[in-house]
This record gives structure tokens, C-alpha cells and sequence, in this order.
């Protein structure tokens, strides 16, 4: 955007929580937003005195929201009237020691709306009902879809983050400011974790399922992806474990790491882990897989059993159930190599009722179980850009503190084995159901008449717009499946998924029509196609 396209707005400094940590870099003050309850680390030259500027900054914002801001500022100066409000002429810092009431700057150029503080979290879009942790700009006035402003928000390769990075702040989207009112001004600071997980990327956040609190949204920054995240639970909320590392890089553990299985995503995994410095293990099926990775550095494990007795935690990221079993129980598996203290951490998409079994099998010999099942795709594998739902030993999933920060950019602890693979089941099916509907969508399109790529920009600029409905629609329009999540994997999830469904006797009317066009899919050969290629299951 160009300059002058984001109005200031009123705020104060005020003292951080004890637990935040001050961005490096630039000299910066925490400050509190009035009228939205929104907090942010602004840098000292995009502060400026409230009373020399009041007038121009009414005449730049006459918005509602702007002027119940102003209004709580002159609310807050009748009752501190005793205080200096902002006359000296003294130098910047000394303003911003000394004036209660602060503005937020102009943002100085396109790249740096494009970035966050530690404070932050990227805002979320696609519903339209996003809500956001900080901000300190108020709304876009321009045309830009929310898909674009992803897009330019693109998350970076992994490691340490550019300079200046962390003291800047990205403004807030249209779709957002109409419901800062509400939860977010219910806004309360997390309490720290009893046990933080130590030696962690500043871009990572941990999640942990806790059981003492009182139903309620939380709102942690995941400043990895940026993406505010929010879970509404009945009795359970999601605290943010301190994961700050002092020189916002990773450290990686000195445990040796063995893997299992290099698909799409194990492959992506490992070579982020062997690029933050992990010794890894590496075994797959077909052996051939493993060349690459032994050239970067990996090591070469003869059988499941071999790599589980040599290393103190192993992956494994396989298929489906019946080869998360055969990896484990199966010859020369996972078992024979488990003694006690070893560590085995499932990352397949399975259902619950296998994990637990494989939990029960490797803890009767000793060995300590960790699921820990992946939200994403290939791409975002290679990006080290996952979400990882995890389950089971507390311990190990702190154990995998830096393997986690290397592959993936948030996890999240979900207490006992089973419910990772609940979780993540769940969200395949919102998942491959959506995508079946994107290729119901665009086919009825065409056969009435109507452009492909005209819906795909009316989408583009709708509450449903988002980086998977633009990548999968492109797929689509330009007849390219090759596979980013194999369209036979999202209609085995969504096959487990109605079976969770039944288990329950809860009904799972949506995800089963569209498992039944994911059948008619495979029929047509597209199993080891992406999954967008489920649109070819409408046209024959």
C-alpha cells in the first residue's frame, strides 16, 4: 500500500506484561490501542504526541470506531488532568517516557506491513469473523482481497528471522474491525506455563490443553505463521507456553532422531530437521528414498528396529493404520527395537483406537508414546510450516521441543493418546469436504455457462477467500494435480472420520456424500493425484 493508507490511531504506553519480551532492534514502547482493548510494541519514531496532532488525525479517520477512540482518549485525560500531556518539546524518547496518550504512525513502506513483533499475531481471515491479538492500524481503504494480503504475508524459509523483524506490526483487515467490540476486548494476558519449553524459535508457539480453566477464547500470537488462533472448548482452554529463545534461533537437542517413512511429508520433515542441525536416522520401504537425505547428512537405518535401538526418539509418518501397525508390530519393526526409556513418536493420520493400541504395546516394554499427527501438505512440509496435534507422554513432547520448531510452525499438547487423532481426522474432513464443494462449485459453472476463473476471483474476494481455495482452484483451472496431500489419503481420512462419526452415533451427512465422490475419484485413477483432482470425479 501507499503511504498515508493507514490512519494513526490514539494509544498509551503502557508496562508489558512481566512475561513478554522486548523486540530487539529499535528502541520500542508497549502500547495499549484506545477504544479496541489491542496492544502492540511500536517503535519510537511512529510515536507521536496526541494534543499537536488531534486535529490532523480527525480529519485523516472519521470512522465510528475512531472517534469512540478519541473519546476514551479526552475520558482519560479529564481524569489524569494533573499529568503533563504531551507539551514538552523535549527529545522523541522523552515523549514517549512522558505522554499518556500516544498515536500510532504511518507505516513507512509496503514491505514493513508485511511483518510483526513478538506481540503480534497475523490476522485471521477467511470466515470473516476473524479476530486478531494486536493491531495498532486500523482498516484497509482499498480493494485488496484478504487472499491477497496472504499472500503477500507469505511465511519465510525457516531459521533466523530478518532484521527488524520483530519490532514492526502488520495493519488489521476490513473484515476485522467490525467485531473488536465483543471477545476481544475481554482480552486477558496468558498465564505462563508452569514449565516452558526451553531453547525455542521466537516464530513457534506450544499449545497446551489445561483443565483448570473456566470456558473462555483465548487469543495466543503464533508468530511463526503470524495467524491468530483461537480454540472455544467447554471446560478446557489453550495456554501458550513461553517458547521466546534469546537469539531467535533453535537449538536443536542432542538426542539422537531416527525417521520412518520419507513421503510428502516425512521427506519434507526431515530435511528441515537435518537443516537445524539434528542427527537423524533416516529408514523408508523403499530404500532408494533415502539417498538424498544420507547425502545431507542423515544416516541410514537397515530396518525400523535398527533405528529405533540406535536413537533415543523416532519419527514415523506412514499411510494409514494398517501400515502404522505393520511398521510397528511387523518383522524387524518399531517393538523389537523398543527398550525401556526409548522413545516413539507416530505422526501418521490414523484413528484413535489404533494409536492406542500401538501407545499400549510400545509403554508395556518400557518405551515412552507420543502422537503427533500433521495439519498441511507438502509444501508447507518443505517450508517447515506444520501444525502438529499431539498427544500422549508430556515429557516426550517437550523432549520434541526443537524437532517440532524444525518442521513445523505451531503444536499443540491435546493431553491423552487418541485425541490427536480425533483432532486431526476432524480437520480432514471440514478439509476434504470443502474441497469436494470447490470442485462442485466450479464444475456447475461451466456446464451452466458461467466463467471458472470469474467464481474463483468472486471467491478471491469473499469471506471464504484463502490460500488453499485459491491453490486448489488453480489446480483446477489449469488442469495440474500433481500431488501436494494424494487425493487416496484425504478419502481415507475422511473414511475414518465417518467411522469416528459412527462410533458415536453422531451424524456425518456432509463428509459422507463427499467420500462418496472421492470413491468415484479413485475409480477414475486419480488416487495418486492431489486431492483437488476429486473435480474430475464431476465431469466423467
Amino acid at each position: 500500500g501507499k503511504l498515508g493508507r493507514y490512519p494513526p490511531w490514539p494509544g498509551k504506553i503502557v508496562n508489558p506484561p512481566k512475561d513478554l519480551k522486548k523486540p530487539r532492534g529499535k528502541k520500542c514502547f508497549f502500547v495499549k490501542f484506545f477504544g479496541t482493548e489491542d496492544h502492540a510494541w511500536i517503535k519510537v519514531e511512529q510515536l507521536k504526541p496526541y494534543h499537536p496532532h488531534k486535529e490532523e488525525m480527525i480529519k485523516i479517520n472519521k470512522g465510528k470506531r475512531f472517534q469512540q477512540a478519541v473519546d476514551a482518549v479526552e475520558e482519560f485525560l479529564r481524569k489524569t488532568k494533573g499529568k503533563d500531556q504531551a507539551s514538552s518539546h523535549n527529545s522523541s524518547e522523552e515523549k514517549n517516557r512522558r505522554n499518556s496518550s500516544e498515536e500510532r504512525g504511518k507505516q513507512s513502506a509496503g514491505e514493513e506491513k508485511r511483518k510483526a513483533s513478538l506481540s503480534e499475531g497475523k490476522l485471521k481471515k477467511g470466515t470473516g469473523e476473524g479476530k486478531k491479538r494486536v493491531s495498532s492500524v486500523s482498516s484497509e481503504r482499498g480493494s485488496k482481497s484478504p487472499l491477497k494480503r496472504a499472500q503477500d504475508q507469505s511465511p519465510r524459509k525457516r531459521g533466523r528471522p530478518p532484521k527488524d523483524e520483530k519490532d514492526l506490526t502488520i495493519p488489521e483487515s476490513s473484515t476485522v474491525k467490525r467485531v473488536m467490540t465483543g471477545t476481544v476486548a475481554g482480552f486477558k494476558w496468558p498465564p505462563s506455563v508452569s514449565e516452558p519449553v526451553k531453547d525455542s524459535d521466537p516464530h513457534f508457539h506450544h499449545f497446551l490443553l489445561s483443565q483448570t480453566e473456566k470456558p473462555t477464547v483465548c487469543y495466543q500470537a503464533i508468530t511463526k505463521k503470524l495467524k491468530v488462533c483461537e480454540e472455544e472448548t467447554g471446560s478446557t482452554s489453550i495456554q501458550a507456553a513461553d517458547s521466546t529463545a534469546v537469539n531467535g534461533s533453535i537449538t536443536p537437542t542432542d538426542k539422537k532422531i531416527g525417521f520412518l517413512g520419507l513421503g510428502l511429508m516425512g521427506s519434507g520433515i526431515v530435511s528441515n530437521l537435518l537443516k537445524m542441525g539434528h542427527t537423524v536416522t533416516v529408514w523408508n520401504r523403499t530404500a532408494e528414498k533415502c539417498d538424498l537425505f544420507i547425502q545431507e547428512g542423515a544416516r541410514l537405518g537397515r530396518t525400523p528396529a535398527e533405528v529405533v535401538s540406535t536413537c533415543d526418539i523416532t519419527f514415523a509418518c506412514v499411510s494409514d493404520p494398517k501400515a502404522a501397525k505393520d511398521l510397528v508390530l511387523g518383522p524387524s519393526g518399531v517393538l523389537q527395537g523398543i527398550r525401556p526409556g526409548k522413545c516413539y513418536v507416530d505422526m501418521s493420520t490414523v484413528d484413535a483406537d489404533t494409536v492406542t493400541e500401538l501407545a499400549q504395546v510400545i509403554v508395556s516394554r518400557g518405551g515412552r508414546f507420543l502422537e503427533a499427527p500433521v495439519s498441511g501438505n507438502q509444501q508447507l512440509s518443505n517450508d517447515g510450516m506444520l501444525v502438529i496435534l499431539a498427544a500422549g507422554d508430556r515429557g516426550l513432547y517437550e523432549d520434541c521441543s526443537s524437532c517440532f520448531q524444525a518442521m513445523g510452525k505451531t503444536s499443540f499438547f491435546l493431553g491423552e493418546v487418541g485425541n490427536a487423532a480425533k483432532m486431526m481426522l476432524i480437520v480432514n474432513m471440514v478439509q476434504g469436504s470443502f474441497m469436494a464443494t470447490i470442485a462442485e462449485g466450479l464444475t456447475l459453472a461451466q456446464v451452466t455457462g458461467q466463467s471458472q476463473q470469474t467464481l474463483l476471483d468472486i471467491l478471491n474476494q469473499g469471506q471464504l477467500a484463502s490460500i488453499f481455495l485459491d491453490q486448489k482452484c488453480q489446480n483446477i483451472l489449469q488442469g495440474n494435480f500433481k500431488p501436494d496431500f494424494y487425493l487416496k489419503y484425504i478419502q481415507k481420512d475422511l473414511r475414518l472420520a465417518i467411522a469416528l462419526g459412527d462410533s458415536v452415533n453422531h451424524p456425518t451427512p456432509m463428509a459422507a456424500a463427499a467420500n462418496e465422490v472421492y470413491k468415484r475419484a479413485k475409480a477414475l485413477d486419480q488416487s495418486d493425484n492431489d486431492m483437488s483432482a476429486v473435480y474430475r470425479a464431476y465431469i466423467h
